[in-house]
């Protein structure tokens, strides 16, 4: 049976509440970390893709990229955004949305330094988003980075780092019998959040 959600049972504050569930999915899903992002372009042309939930703290969530990338020429150029979180085991999933900035380069270098060598090898020789001419083409850019980096650590490219979100609007919804969903809102008020719940 799903866990109905009440207004009484939630946080006051979202990201406490967002943590809450983020937690009670612990070894319950393959990729935990995994939402959801849509940008869209100045004339609102919209694109979706999956990435890697890497930061949250009590005002922001964030994620990684190549800032040439279709997504990241999208949040530079109009920075506002929607991440998803589902949580298909429980029945949940969280929206956010909300105004985007780039993460300084000291939270960028912290978190390059913590990621496997192939992965930054590949952050390196990845032109994310343009057309290569074969996959040859990318393993032999990676094979001559690794060579130029070899017996040293791999810095951070400038055109790779994160991005943070300041969510103005979340959303939890609690999968319920005959799609009578629980949906509760969480919306800005002075210096904290009101909540209301919203039919399904």
């Amino acid at each position: 049976m799903w866990i109905p959600l009440e207004l009484e049972d939630c946080d006051a504050n979202p990201f406490i509440q967002f943590r809450r569930w983020f937690d009670e999915a612990k070894g319950e899903m393959l990729e935990r970390d995994a939402i959801s992002v849509a940008t869209s372009t100045p004339d609102g042309k919209p694109s979706t893709r999956m990435v890697l939930l890497r930061h949250v703290d009590d005002h922001s969530v964030g994620w990684f990229t190549n800032y040439e990338s279709r997504k990241g020429r999208e949040l530079i150029e109009n920075p506002f955004a929607s991440v998803l979180w589902y949580c298909e085991p429980r029945g949940r999933q969280v929206r956010m949305e909300g105004a985007v900035e780039k993460m300084t380069a000291a939270e960028s270098d912290a978190y390059f330094a913590t990621r496997a060598r192939g992965s930054q090898l590949g952050a390196h020789a990845s032109s994310q988003s343009r057309v290569i001419a074969s996959r040859e083409e990318l393993e032999t850019r990676v094979s001559e980075v690794d060579e130029e980096f070899f017996g040293r650590d791999v810095p951070r490219p400038e055109f790779w780092g994160g991005f943070r979100l300041t969510p103005n609007r979340f959303e939890f919804w609690q999968h319920r019998q005959d799609r009578l969903h629980d949906r509760i809102v969480y919306l800005p008020s002075g210096a904290g959040w009101t909540l209301e719940r919203q039919a399904p």
